[in-house]
């Protein structure tokens, strides 16, 4: 089967990549830990009752450094690469979000500690996970973060996440911070730590230097947009008809259907975030999930439109918090989307944010960092 490394060659050699002693570094590492996999026996086969006890778990890997440096590309060509039945990739937000249910499931058997079963639960689903951008930025989390991997690390799964910040940074700050000190020393125990911090944001650098506020609303707009999506993706244009969605979970048992989803880019209409009963857990959501989301469609408001610029400006500080980038087709440039009517005053707070958006400061900053 093709390594990751191999084909991490073959993408610089047709000119997609440029060349990178890191990222070549960091897909050699990878390689080995799906050699590894591989070679682990199945539970029940002749191996492991030749065994007689379970295999010990292959250690993973923790990737860190800044936005662009090519953590989730090289992630998606080790998930492609890793030829294991049992693995799951999926966002380490939209996870920590299964593992609350699941929690809140077992606590209503009352049939003790609900941790235990659910990392087990867990990692007999799952020989490898695969997260992508692992964050910690809510008390609920962090409590549970070292009795809930240890369990799965016990259970034998093997672990392999990006971030944006170093296991010492995560959670950094956070109320009671000494309960999830563990986590950091489970993760740098038990987990390789390496570094992909390059001199070079090819995620930013795929922008091209290019506007990300696009109006009046029309064609071109559309297009710019359009356009700016499959760079930031590799999605090839020709098969825009097939880009994935993905129905993403909120707090509360709730889903919220995103059109176009990829690669932490997501693409929403106006009327589908603002036109619609929405609130802070969607937008938090949003925010936590993607490190770029693209609006398009944003009308001019006027008094009538009071509920969605309320919205709206939710949504700008719930991104802007997260710092996530921006891209949006509008009527208007922000300073004259809500000239009057309820709000309209602290309305031009939001303006600010979005003008800030833009600047290449912002556009700089790493995806989480509030």
């Amino acid at each position: 089967m093709t390594t990751v490394l191999a084909r991490y060659q073959r993408l610089v050699a047709a000119g997609e990549l440029k060349p990178d002693a890191a990222q070549a570094s960091i897909a050699g590492r990878l390689d080995r830990i799906a050699r590894e996999l591989e070679q682990v026996p199945t539970r029940g086969s002749v191996l492991w009752r030749m065994l007689g006890r379970k295999p010990d778990p292959v250690r993973g890997l923790y990737l860190w450094g800044g936005v662009g440096r090519g953590k989730s590309m090289l992630m998606d060509l080790f998930f492609g690469c890793v030829n294991v039945k049992a693995k799951r990739r999926v966002h380490f937000h939209e996870f920590m979000l299964e593992v609350h249910d699941r929690l809140r499931v077992e606590r209503s058997k009352e049939a003790g500690a609900p941790i235990t079963p659910v990392a087990r639960a867990i990692a007999a689903d799952a020989h490898l996970l695969a997260f992508d951008e692992m964050v910690i930025n809510n008390t609920a989390d962090a409590a549970i973060m070292s009795r809930l991997f240890t369990a799965i690390l016990d259970a034998g799964t093997t672990l392999v996440t990006t971030s944006n910040r170093p296991p010492k940074d995560l959670y950094k700050e956070g109320i009671n911070r000494s309960l999830f000190l563990p986590f950091i020393d489970l993760i740098e125990t038990r987990l390789d730590v390496m570094t992909l911090d390059g001199p070079i944001d090819y995620r930013l650098e795929r922008l091209g230097g290019v506007p990300t506020w696009y109006y009046p609303l029309g064609d071109v707009a559309t297009r710019a947009v359009s356009a700016a999506f499959f760079r930031l993706t590799d999605y090839p244009p020709e098969d825009r008809a097939n880009v994935p969605s993905l129905d993403l979970a909120v707090q509360g048992g709730r889903t919220l259907h995103v059109p176009k989803a990829l690669k932490g880019v997501a693409v929403f209409s106006f009327k589908r975030l603002c036109g619609e009963p929405r609130g802070a857990a969607d937008y938090l959501a949003i925010a936590r999930a993607f490190h770029t989301v693209i609006i398009v469609g944003i009308p001019l408001m006027g008094p009538d439109k009071r509920n969605e610029a309320a919205r709206f400006k939710v949504l700008i500080d719930t991104l802007y918090e997260h710092k996530v980038k921006l891209l949006v087709t509008a009527a208007a440039e922000p300073g004259d989307l809500y000239p009057q009517g309820d709000g309209a005053f602290e309305f031009e707070r939001t303006v600010s944010r979005l003008m800030e958006m833009q600047s290449a400061d912002y556009l700089a900053e790493g995806h989480g960092q509030h």
